[in-house]
């Protein structure tokens, strides 16, 4: 089993989808062997759980969104706002 290299410590969002994007084209040259598949394949992954964890903090983030409602401005998951747009929306 080989062991995954450690993501820099200063990594931005944007790097690593630049860097998965790079290895997605590397993956699909069909001279790469297999061990060098491998490790690109543990690095994509380590790359795209970062990604997450990051789109998942963002996330957080925005979901305390001011909302201005008829009563004054409350803070509230963006969710319960699209789910308030569609009831007006029905209405």
């Amino acid at each position: 089993m080989t062991k995954t290299k450690a993501l820099p410590k200063n990594l931005s969002f944007e790097k690593a989808l630049e860097r998965l994007q790079e290895i997605v084209a590397e993956l699909e040259d069909p001279e790469k062997g297999l061990e060098a598949s491998l490790e690109l394949f543990e690095e994509g992954v380590a790359l795209s759980r970062f990604c997450r964890s990051r789109i998942d903090e963002i996330q957080k983030r925005v979901d305390v969104v001011l909302k201005e409602t008829p009563e004054g401005l409350v803070t509230g998951p963006l969710d319960e706002e699209d789910e308030d747009d569609d009831e007006d929306a029905s209405r």
